[in-house]
């Protein structure tokens, strides 16, 4: 596993539909070493921090393998690294993989994996087209969050190391199965909201989908 690009960018304003918005959705490649701390990445900023950014979701990673998957899907669009607004474009670890709570070492820096990215329709900016989030979902190609452990100097090329795993019940494909394509799966459910490191906000979630399909 390791760190395929690096990707930062602050937020700037677009017209869309219409309306002058402000996202930080807008990514490139960084060249040589960042600092990572406990809310983003220097040179990196995110534009609405109510649906965006915070402890739980400092960083943002996206599988490298999925763009294979998204140039087949959308063929005369072009994909650069850190198109899907990712921070960390990474190989070897994939949705299905990433276990909610795992820890990761990266050059100096130490991340938790949180929770997988719910599109907004910010990435149909990013696109042009409003359909990708649909489609982004659909692929069940999310990528996920990570909160940061410990700060420290990061770099693409540089391995992400498994320094812990505390539990091993739910992963980050799952948290998007019971959201979106299976929400009356109880045994799940329950053992989703069992798992310490998934964020409150997804636990509540969880517990009314399991009140609301248990009776």
């Amino acid at each position: 596993m390791k760190i395929v690009s690096l990707n930062v960018g602050l937020p700037r304003q677009v017209n869309w539909q219409g309306k002058v918005v402000s996202t930080g959705i807008f990514k490139e490649p960084v060249i040589g070493l960042a600092m990572l701390r406990t809310l983003n990445l220097d040179g990196d900023k995110q534009a609405d921090l109510t649906v965006h950014g915070g402890v739980s979701k400092a960083v943002y990673a996206y599988p490298s393998e999925h763009y294979d998957y998204w140039r087949a899907e959308l063929p005369g669009i072009d994909l650069p690294w850190g198109m899907f607004g990712e921070n960390l474009t990474t190989e070897g670890l994939p949705e299905a993989a990433a276990y909610i709570g795992d820890r990761f070492e990266i050059g100096e820096a130490e991340l938790m994996v949180t929770e997988p990215r719910m599109p907004c329709y910010k990435l149909g900016i990013r696109f042009g087209r409003p359909d990708i989030i649909k489609r982004f979902l659909a692929s069940r190609r999310t990528g996920f969050y990570l909160s940061v452990v410990r700060e420290g100097m990061v770099a693409a090329g540089e391995r992400m190391k498994l320094v812990g795993r505390d539990q091993q019940e739910i992963t980050i494909a799952d948290i998007t199965r019971l959201y979106a394509f299976d929400k009356t799966d109880l045994k799940a459910l329950r053992l989703a909201i069992a798992v310490d490191a998934l964020p409150e906000s997804w636990k509540g979630y969880f517990r009314h989908q399991l009140e609301k399909h248990s009776g």
